[in-house]
């Protein structure tokens, strides 16, 4: 099989061109290739699909084989792997996703993608759509609620970009114990279908400092759908503006969400690793 290793801002995963190659195991494949001993290393599988409804389809798993819904990191990676690699001349392109069709634009020098600029749709604040139990007998947005974790109580709020997210505000991002605190949110009862996290510390009126935990992969470096959520998140809770520069591990991503349209856009980088070729 072969494929591209990709990363945006250090979310890497391993893409794979299908109008090429054909994976009859996806969720194995995506376990095997992932794995940074065995393996190839990354933070799951992605693979560039044709589509009926769109210019691409992305059809994504995480590290552990699960299927994710969308990757703002990930979707700017495919719209720089299918216009470098040729696959399209386009520098205005949609791609179909388990969380809706998403609409990219990329700015291009020396024929390379150096910016994609990703329209991400609108913010999904109604409980049951993301999903999270949200304590009301209203389907009311959460938004500053408590939720109890690992005995200390928290207040979040929650957003859906394609995927779910709840956004936690601390007092020390670098300080914080991921590892431990991580998977408790991941899999508490009051997100049915598991959850991304965000722990932010808001920096200024128009940044904001996270680190992610993410569903099925653990703390990643950066996470585009996350930093989408955490803007929405800050927006919300009066926090910042409605432009943000979001800080994470591997990088800044500049985020805008439109109140009048109801849109929210995402702005930053994608990069090759290498290309390679492995025995699945």
């Amino acid at each position: 099989m072969r494929f591209t290793k990709m990363h945006g801002l250090g979310n890497d995963y391993i893409y794979v061109n299908c109008f090429k190659e054909y994976i009859e195991n996806p969720p194995k494949v995506a376990r095997f290739v992932s794995d940074r001993h065995f393996g190839v290393g990354s933070d799951g599988l992605i693979m560039i699909n044709p589509s009926k409804c769109a210019d691409f389809e992305m059809e994504m798993y995480n590290a552990d084989g699960s299927r994710s819904e969308m990757c703002g990191n990930g979707i700017r990676c495919v719209a720089k792997y299918v216009y470098d690699y040729g696959l399209t001349d386009k520098t205005s392109i949609s791609v179909e996703t388990l969380g809706g069709i998403k609409y990219l634009e990329l700015t291009v020098k020396d024929g390379k993608t150096e910016l994609v600029r990703v329209n991400m749709g609108k913010p999904e604040l109604s409980p049951k759509l993301i999903p999270v139990v949200s304590g009301s007998p209203e389907d009311e947005a959460v938004i500053d609620a408590p939720i109890l974790v690992g005995g200390r109580e928290y207040r979040m709020t929650s957003v859906s970009m394609g995927n779910p997210h709840t956004v936690v505000y601390v007092d020390d991002v670098d300080g914080l114990d991921i590892e431990e605190i991580g998977p408790k949110f991941e899999n508490h009862e009051r997100f049915p279908n598991r959850v991304n996290t965000e722990f932010v510390k808001v920096l200024d009126r128009h940044t904001a400092q996270m680190r992610v935990w993410e569903r099925g992969s653990g703390e990643t470096l950066a996470c585009g759908t996350g930093a989408c959520a955490v803007a929405v998140s800050c927006i919300l809770n009066g926090l910042t503006e409605d432009k943000v520069t979001v800080k994470l591990l591997g990088g800044d991503l500049e985020i805008e969400w439109d109140r009048e349209a109801d849109v929210v856009y995402m702005t930053g980088p994608a990069t090759v690793v290498f290309d390679g070729e492995i025995n699945i």
